[in-house]
């Protein structure tokens, strides 16, 4: 069993909900990341209140040697970084161990999206006119058209679409909300999910939980569609085209950025629709679209090998 969290570390838990309006998948990984923190603490008489920046340059130590990604080991230890200032802002202690101590490289990774036959043969797959495939179908067209993370699309409410315009609102991380257009393809999709022959023939005949008689999409027992099934759902059908580890949600969300600025989309519309707070986050998206057009380049022009003469 994990060691409890001392109380002032359930106090920043706190504070981050209500003062900072993290979301409650964000404080879900703040708990495990600070559980596996006191966890390793604990084990060598050591707590948050007491523990030295030598000792935090063990852990981190630790945490490579034990085979972490680079970037696990850095969202750990940035969630270390936010309770040992909280704990020296609120007089908790007087010292913040982690002031001096270095961070964790992870290296500049360029995302890997389908190509544009790969997202129609993807969305091909989903045969049959029945609920479910009319749901799978109209999800799948959504995180497409629209770039919406997972647990957005999940989150939808039957509100949120406004159809004939094709705009949907999407609650993103912070509890932000923007406006995003979707085309003519998705808007099938959803129509015909929303249609007397979809969605309705998956609703129970009494809702279970308030606010799932608002949910667009379903579950076979007519509750909200959880982010897990979800993800579940794609990499099944990825798995039958072939996809394999290759197609996740997000890769879905990365395909779309990618051909709206292979397309020629502005940035700052792509950093609008993705819900990205900096420009430099978008910014990766035109790396892959340099890295695709040289991939062209090398294979189609017949001097691209070859020495000058």
């Amino acid at each position: 069993m994990p060691a409890e969290l001392p109380l002032d570390a359930e106090e920043f838990l706190t504070w981050m909900a209500t003062e900072r309006g993290r979301s409650r998948n964000t404080l879900a990984a703040y708990r495990r990341d600070l559980s596996g923190y006191n966890d390793w603490l604990a084990g060598r008489g050591f707590t948050p209140l007491s523990v030295t920046t030598p000792t935090l340059v063990e852990f981190v130590g630790a945490r490579r040697a034990s085979g972490a990604a680079p970037a696990s080991v850095a969202r750990q230890l940035a969630a270390i970084r936010m309770l040992h200032r909280f704990f020296a802002e609120e007089g908790v202690r007087v010292d913040d161990p982690t002031a001096d101590l270095d961070g964790v490289r992870v290296p500049a990774g360029i995302p890997h999206p389908l190509s544009e036959a790969e997202v129609t043969t993807l969305l091909d797959a989903v045969l049959g006119d029945d609920p479910v495939a009319r749901r799978d179908r109209a999800l799948l067209e959504l995180l497409y058209a629209t770039g919406a993370r997972i647990g957005e699309a999940v989150g939808l409410s039957l509100g949120d679409f406004d159809l004939d315009a094709g705009l949907v609102r999407l609650l993103g991380k912070g509890s932000k909300e923007r406006i995003v257009p979707f085309g003519s393809a998705c808007a099938a999709a959803v129509r015909a999910w929303l249609a007397p022959g979809g969605r309705a023939l998956m609703e129970p005949l009494r809702w279970a939980r308030r606010g799932d008689a608002e949910a667009v999409f379903l579950n076979h027992r007519g509750a909200r569609l959880s982010r897990q099934s979800a993800w579940l759902m794609v990499r099944g059908y990825g798995d039958a085209c072939g996809f394999g580890d290759r197609l996740s949600p997000h890769v879905l969300r990365h395909s779309c950025a990618t051909h709206l600025l292979d397309h020629g989309a502005d940035l700052r519309i792509v950093q609008e629709m993705l819900g990205h707070a900096s420009i430099s986050t978008t910014q990766v998206y035109t790396k892959v679209s340099q890295e695709r057009l040289w991939q062209v380049y090398r294979s189609a022009h017949p001097r691209a090998s070859k020495g000058a003469a």
